[in-house]
């Protein structure tokens, strides 16, 4: 019985090798349903700061209503030795705008499957920042769900996971993005 699967990388000539190299359909579509599900993390940390659902941005605090996405989190919950330097940017407009268009566009990448690469930097560069904001880690001395979703990010970009239920090939199509591969 044959199994259909699609390259990630240029495979070997034997057999052993090469199988290391591919990804079968059920585990193409399993990183689809991982990257979607990122980006709807990403997402929806995006409308609950926007519009205050009352999840972890109560009404008041939205930030239509003139509330601080960041602010909470960098002047309170910062702690360890960059918790001088989150303080000091915790609610600033710049910090606020930065991280809100993060959310959205590292959301919506995700979801569409386009520009994984890119999206695995910024998303696993916001993963890396949001980790240290409170250093050591209280629940995981060595590990905790921000370095998860680094890793995570990084294996979604290197598997080409856009390309099952995403927009990915549309997007690399695009002749800009088809001479900058950093953009796939």
């Amino acid at each position: 019985m044959s199994v259909s699967t699609r390259p990630v990388a240029r495979a070997s000539s034997s057999a052993s090798s090469s199988d290391a190299r591919l990804i079968t359909p059920i585990a193409g579509k399993l990183l689809a349903v991982l990257r979607i599900a990122f980006g709807l993390v990403f997402l929806w940390a995006f409308v609950d700061k926007l519009f205050g659902l009352g999840f972890s941005t109560k009404p008041d605090s939205a930030w239509i209503h003139g509330g601080s996405p960041t602010y909470g989190y960098l002047a309170k919950g910062a702690s360890g030795p960059f918790a001088g330097f989150y303080n000091s940017i915790a609610g600033q407009t710049w910090v606020n705008w930065l991280f809100m268009i993060a959310l959205l566009a590292i959301g919506a990448a995700l979801i569409l499957g386009i520009g994984l690469r890119i999206t695995a930097i910024a998303g696993g560069l916001l993963y890396l920042m949001m980790w240290t904001v409170a250093l050591p880690p209280t629940t995981n001395p060595v590990i905790d769900d921000h370095i998860l979703g680094l890793i995570s990010l990084a294996v979604l970009a290197a598997t080409s996971a856009g390309l099952t239920w995403g927009l990915s090939k549309q997007w690399r199509s695009i002749p800009l993005v088809a001479k900058n591969h950093w953009l796939w």
